[in-house]
């Protein structure tokens, strides 16, 4: 029996327009030139900085993601990069451009353009997940041989970033990390995952290009005339584009749902070693699995109850941050499961 998939439209603790600073409001809608009439706060994701769409007495659209200096200051960091990124991306993909960055009020915003959208439906329904397929093709055709722009960033390699955050297997095994709770096929598998998750930072080594290094079904929206766009762009990193491929498949797993071809058949995987997915899914469990925590309350992994005041959650973190992990974990370890025949 597959796992609840968390609602991923409607996981995120943010602050609405109404709670940010009036110097931050008013600086924003000097930057936009008139009066900001409407907020639609964004209600995916995990983090805890401002996010919405702001409509102005003009008619003019922007998206907007606002962090607080002093107690987000990662996720500040975070939209300073991205923005970057987004600013260098080879032009023509689905991606929301930056139009500008500001600090007002010790707060730090940026300005997106703002991408009609809704987060793919779980199960995927086959018309979207063809939709997300085919867009991610062509990002990870023009990212294969990026602009120079772009890799000036001194971006991250997956490879390092595996062996440092990604290898959990190993911290299991060693006993510097709780073994965290395994679906039956996989308990007493620990050598075959270490084996398998150890793999990974040279396969990425090895491989040319670039990764979105974070692509999950709440970093895709669909557009009214079903052309997908891919967002969140902080963690783009040298690395292969099938790791994205499996990452975002992952939640398309459920109880055989045969994603095997799905994978095989999908230009990001053309060059993919041959255990590439199973490696991917190894460390994808482990990384998932042990960064989850204990299961959540029932309110919690259904949504309930998750919205919190803004200055009630300082760190903005979601309660839904944990399911969302043990769910991935648990499909990649089924999906992993499967494929190696474990019983």
């Amino acid at each position: 029996m597959s796992a609840t998939p968390p609602p991923y439209h409607r996981t995120a603790v943010r602050p609405d327009w109404r709670d940010l600073p009036d110097g931050l409001r008013e600086a924003v809608s000097g930057r936009l030139g008139a009066p900001v009439v409407a907020a639609r706060t964004a209600t995916a994701g995990f983090t805890g900085g401002f996010a919405a769409v702001l409509t102005t007495a003009t008619g003019a659209r922007v998206f907007v993601k606002a962090a607080d200096l002093a107690r987000q200051r990662h996720l500040a960091d975070w939209y300073a990069r991205e923005s970057a990124v987004l600013a260098r991306l080879p032009a023509g993909l689905p991606v929301p451009r930056p139009h500008w960055a500001l600090d007002a009020a010790g707060w730090y915003a940026v300005g997106l353009d703002a991408v009609d959208g809704r987060t793919p439906r779980l199960p995927w329904d086959p018309a979207e997940l063809a939709a997300v397929l085919a867009g991610y093709a062509g990002v990870a055709a023009a990212l294969t041989d990026p602009p120079a722009g772009l890799t000036a960033l001194g971006l991250p390699r997956l490879a390092d970033l595996a062996r440092s955050d990604i290898l959990w297997w190993e911290e299991v095994a060693a006993g510097r990390e709780p073994v965290p709770p395994l679906i039956p096929p996989a308990r007493d598998r620990l050598p075959e995952l270490v084996a398998l998750e150890s793999r990974l930072p040279g396969y990425a080594a090895a491989a040319p290009g670039l990764a979105h290094g974070d692509l999950r079904v709440d970093n895709v929206l669909l557009d009214p005339a079903g052309r997908a766009w891919f967002c969140d762009w902080n963690w783009l990193c040298h690395g292969p584009a099938w790791f994205d491929l499996a990452g975002l498949l992952i939640t398309g797993y459920a109880d055989g749902a045969g994603l095997d071809e799905v994978f095989a058949a999908h230009p990001a995987a053309v060059d993919a070693p041959p255990d590439a997915l199973d490696v991917t899914l190894a460390a994808l469990a482990g990384y998932y699995l042990t960064a989850a925590g204990p299961p959540a309350t029932a309110d919690a992994a259904s949504g309930a109850g998750t919205v919190e005041p803004a200055g009630g959650n300082p760190a903005g973190t979601s309660a839904l941050l944990g399911a969302h992990r043990r769910f991935s974990g648990e499909q990649a370890l089924r999906w992993l499961a499967a494929r190696q025949g474990w019983h």
